[in-house]
């Protein structure tokens, strides 16, 4: 295997989204997948029935004695919930993860619409953790939510987010409207990149922010440049998406597990 992830995320009993969809995206790339969860829900693809937090501090004791003993060549940041979490998620990135490239899900809602981070973590996520991220992945309304409201239009949106201080941002299209899907990377210091692909009408797309997260940082853990990483990324996404299985009867999961060969280079 090659390229280790840690995953600080929260756990998806459905299996579609969260640790499990991190864990089975990072493996599917060939990379080695360690977790830190941060929270334990109840749902399935019609929605989020119940969430039970983690203490921050087993949080950190998670993250703390995988880095010490494994290691990490990159840290995959999903759920945080609580304010207290993300502050003791920042701390051990402060002290333990100098070096080591943050990928930042910034996870506020879940797809049937259940809210997964409070007013309060909201706040401390952007002071806190986004000046700590090699890359932020929000989508649309997570990036406007971000921005105190929406730009004039999407590249406006990612210059706003950039200048929340990561190190880059890729900006998602998937909510805009058209049959073409449009990502926007902006990098500090760096022209901006419009990355394009066919939308897939399906209802089965749960869990794609946490896939496509997930294997950016598989990428970056193994040596990709984060444009290489991106382009990996949402082939392995798209691919997912179109030969998703069907189950439940909501939004239901990607395939994780098919064939990677096709794109090995990124």
């Amino acid at each position: 295997m090659n390229g280790k992830v840690l995953i600080v995320a929260g756990s998806d009993s459905g299996g579609g989204a969260g640790i499990q969809a991190d864990i089975k995206t990072v493996t599917a790339l060939g990379g080695y997948a360690m977790t830190a969860i941060t929270a334990l829900t109840a749902q399935n693809t019609l929605g989020v029935e119940g969430i039970f937090d983690v203490p921050p501090e087993f949080v950190a004791q998670q993250m703390r004695v995988v880095l010490s003993d494994i290691g990490a060549d990159c840290i995959k940041i999903g759920m945080l919930h609580r304010p207290d979490i993300v502050e003791a998620v920042c701390e051990v990135l402060r002290t333990d993860c100098i070096h080591i490239p943050v990928v930042v899900d910034p996870v506020m809602m879940a797809k049937g619409g259940a809210a997964l981070l409070t007013a309060e973590a909201m706040t401390a996520l952007k002071t806190q953790l986004i000046p700590l991220a090699r890359v932020l992945t929000p989508n649309l309304p997570e990036a406007e939510a971000l921005a105190g409201g929406a730009a004039v239009s999407a590249a406006d949106l990612a210059t706003a987010i950039l200048d929340l201080g990561p190190q880059a941002v890729l900006l998602k299209g998937g909510h805009a409207d058209g049959p073409i899907l449009r990502d926007i990377l902006a990098e500090q210091g760096r022209a901006m990149e419009v990355f394009e692909g066919p939308r897939i009408d399906t209802p089965h797309t749960h869990g794609t922010g946490c896939t496509l997260a997930s294997a950016i940082a598989a990428g970056l853990a193994q040596g990709l440049a984060l444009p290489s990483a991106v382009v990996r990324a949402r082939a392995y996404v798209l691919e997912a998406i179109s030969l998703a299985p069907g189950f439940g009867h909501g939004h239901g999961p990607l395939n994780h597990t098919h064939t990677v060969r096709a794109f090995p280079d990124g």
